[in-house]
């Protein structure tokens, strides 16, 4: 699978750690940074990573910052992309299950390395069922277009 990767100053030591995992499990990774504890801007990143799942280049994007929820944010704003944060496996099954997800957002001072790894092959491992839950994307996306128009 492609996937592309990024964070902010926030995320990058788990995200080094994701990266190395997906790696391991034979995944394409394209990182897009940070690659640094400087302190910088999670939108820059966001808006990396996300353009490469929009224009079919990559699968899904997982994203890191302290929280997760700056990037879900910023993710959110661009078209076709549905963000999720998940601090646990439950979430992060039914993000993609029901939701379609197609980024999965962490946050490095919520999760510890463990946890972060767990969600991380939830994620990849669930399958949208579509059925009822493809109408409801839908209607996502219907409210997306009225924003874009």
């Amino acid at each position: 699978m492609k996937i592309a990767i990024g964070c902010d100053h926030g995320g990058l030591h788990l995200k080094q750690e994701i990266k190395e995992l997906l790696s391991t499990l034979g995944h394409e990774v394209e990182d897009f940074g940070t690659h640094s504890t400087e302190s910088c801007d999670y939108p820059d990143y966001a808006e990396k990573a996300c353009k490469k799942v929009q224009d079919g280049n990559a699968e899904i994007a997982i994203l890191v910052c302290g929280t997760g929820l700056g990037m879900s944010i910023a993710a959110n704003k661009m078209k076709d992309i549905r963000a999720v944060v998940c601090g646990e496996e439950f979430s992060a099954y039914h993000a993609k299950s029901h939701n379609n997800a197609n980024v999965l957002c962490l946050g490095e001072r919520v999760v510890g390395v463990g946890l972060a790894i767990l969600i991380v092959d939830t994620f990849l491992n669930a399958s949208f069922e579509g059925g009822r839950h493809e109408r409801r994307v839908n209607k996502i996306a219907q409210l997306e277009s009225s924003l874009f128009e």
